[in-house]
């Protein structure tokens, strides 16, 4: 009976939450989404253009750390609810605007907003899961994303042949607002909200101590497996950030090819992502099953390893093998390879992090390799394209081949260090 409860709250709350990531990621990309209509009804410059997609990339990064901080502070529920609620209003209030700095100012506020998104989800998903079903259904969940930037310019030319781009706009963020009280009813934190057990997190089998114990953020802090985390995400992130934004021009600019193929490419990418995520997170999980979770070492490690490893190997490849009578084929298996092997990192590094803090942090925990990630991306723009314009697209390449090989190889030996951060019991130590 208990696990039939459990099972019936799993679907509701899940589906709830995918329902409104789904939403959270369509009305980001929105203006994206809406931009040409805009721009033949409100002169904008690729200025102006870069100025509101600048302020709302800003203000995600700064409020997706607050959020994951405090998503260990308040109800993850009401977060996530909240969030998507300003989100709705948000796009209502710019399908009234006209002027860029009404635009960039909203789009600001969007990005404060879309940042209440995803840390409470990671919270939620770690109080209603087992640690062996954690990191399929964080994929799965990941996936919404792909869902909503796969469909989401479909869905919108669809309805701007019928209507304007203002009530494009006013539907999508009346869709949100009416969704968001439908998310704040249906989630609940955990288990015990509804009258069952809290499940125990890292208990399995009598590993090597209780998580039960809190932990203070100093501790949590002085992990170094949290900045070994960091650091990893950092770099992967940044260097899948690389072939993601300057992968199609390398292959137009400097391989001769077309741009059907940059943008085919791009697309194999993403459909190899889209597996990456979702294997990453089932065989890990399965990995987990077999052998608990540990005070040292992490059995999601040797997929990570392999995936890493994966991702160094389809850059070099395509590097160093694609010319301008390269087979489509072969670049699109590269394109699928690499997705594969950087987005089940991503997806891993954002479990782990979860997972290996103590409860009552492990949305700071997230928060904080994430901040590092979108340094890796940051890293991924001006920095690297300034090298691409001092030698060639192909040096810069080689410069984040080398970075992801680098971080590998150091992933690798410090595998087995102290994984469970913060505060842990003399006797488990």
């Amino acid at each position: 009976m208990a696990a039939g409860g459990y099972g019936r709250y799993r679907a509701v709350i899940f589906a709830a939450m995918f329902v409104g990531y789904t939403l959270y990621y369509f009305n980001r990309k929105t203006f994206s989404f809406v931009m040409p209509a805009v721009m033949a009804e409100v002169p904008l410059g690729k200025d102006d253009l870069g100025l509101i997609t600048s302020s709302q990339s800003a203000a995600y990064a700064i409020s997706k750390f607050i959020s994951g901080v405090l998503s260990d502070q308040m109800s993850a529920r009401w977060l996530f609810s909240s969030g998507l609620l300003m989100v709705g209003l948000v796009n209502v209030v710019f399908s009234w605007s006209s002027t860029v700095m009404a635009f960039a100012g909203l789009w600001f506020l969007n990005g404060l907003a879309q940042g209440l998104g995803w840390p409470p989800c990671g919270k939620i998903l770690r109080k209603w899961f087992e640690p062996s079903q954690f990191g399929t259904w964080w994929a799965i969940l990941s996936t919404s994303m792909n869902l909503a930037g796969g469909l989401g310019p479909i869905v919108a030319a669809l309805v701007s042949m019928n209507y304007d781009w203002r009530k494009t706009l006013s539907f999508s963020g009346f869709t949100c607002v009416v969704v968001s009280f439908v998310c704040l009813v249906l989630v609940k934190n955990e288990p015990s909200d509804v009258g069952l057990p809290n499940i125990e997190q890292g208990a399995k089998k009598g590993k090597k101590g209780s998580s039960s114990d809190n932990s203070t953020l100093t501790e949590l802090l002085l992990s170094p497996y949290l900045w070994v985390l960091s650091t990893g995400y950092l770099v992967v992130f940044g260097v899948k950030t690389c072939c993601t934004d300057w992968g199609q021009l390398f292959l137009i600019q400097e391989r001769g090819q077309s741009m059907l193929v940059g943008s085919s490419y791009m697309s194999a990418l993403e459909i190899g992502g889209l597996v990456g995520s979702i294997a990453a997170g089932y065989l890990s999980d399965r990995a987990v099953a077999k052998v608990g979770l540990s005070s040292y070492g992490n059995p999601r490690h040797a997929l990570l390893l392999s995936m890493m490893a994966g991702m160094c190997v389809s850059m070099f490849l395509f590097r160093v093998t694609v010319t301008g009578d390269s087979p489509k084929l072969w670049i699109l298996t590269l394109g699928a390879v690499f997705g594969f092997s950087s987005y089940g990192p991503i997806a891993l590094f954002g479990v782990i992090a979860n997972e290996s803090a103590p409860a009552n942090l492990c949305g700071t925990s997230h928060a904080i390799v994430a901040l590092m990630a979108n340094v890796g991306g940051f890293l991924a723009g001006l920095p690297f394209s300034t090298i691409a314009k001092h030698y060639s697209w192909a040096t810069a390449f080689w410069v984040a081949e080398v970075t992801c090989i680098a971080g590998t190889v150091a992933f690798f030996f410090l595998r087995n260090i102290r994984t469970k951060m913060g505060r842990i019991s003399r006797k488990a130590d």
